[in-house]
């Protein structure tokens, strides 16, 4: 297990968190197991970016995007050198610190709190 902690988020993670994430799982996948609802509109599938996450530690160690990523990234609300689709971004040994952009591009999200 390593170690994410999850900067705080308006509506998803209020207060910030700490999780214990699965290696080799991404980090749209061990954020949702941990309860924190990362918006996902393709099904994790590499096809939007609605789980745009900001790696603000730990982003050398994960892997390098692959192209398509890389593409869908530039369509990101609020792109920054160390963004990564959360779907894609794998999970290493190195602990992460990770923040949820306060918008996607997703102008029709279920669920959506005021």
């Amino acid at each position: 297990m390593t170690q994410v902690i999850v900067l705080p988020h308006v509506e998803l993670c209020p207060d910030g968190t700490v999780i214990e994430a699965e290696e080799g799982k991404s980090i749209c996948e061990n954020l949702l197991e941990h309860g924190i609802e990362l918006e996902h509109a393709c099904e994790m599938s590499c096809a939007c970016t609605t789980c745009h996450v900001v790696v603000r530690e730990g982003f050398a160690s994960l892997d390098a995007a692959e192209e398509e990523e890389e593409d869908l990234l530039d369509k990101a609300w609020g792109l920054e050198p160390n963004s990564r689709l959360g779907c894609q971004a794998l999970v290493r040994s190195t602990p992460l610190v990770v923040e949820i952009p306060k918008y996607s591009i997703n102008m029709a999200k279920e669920g959506h709190r005021k």
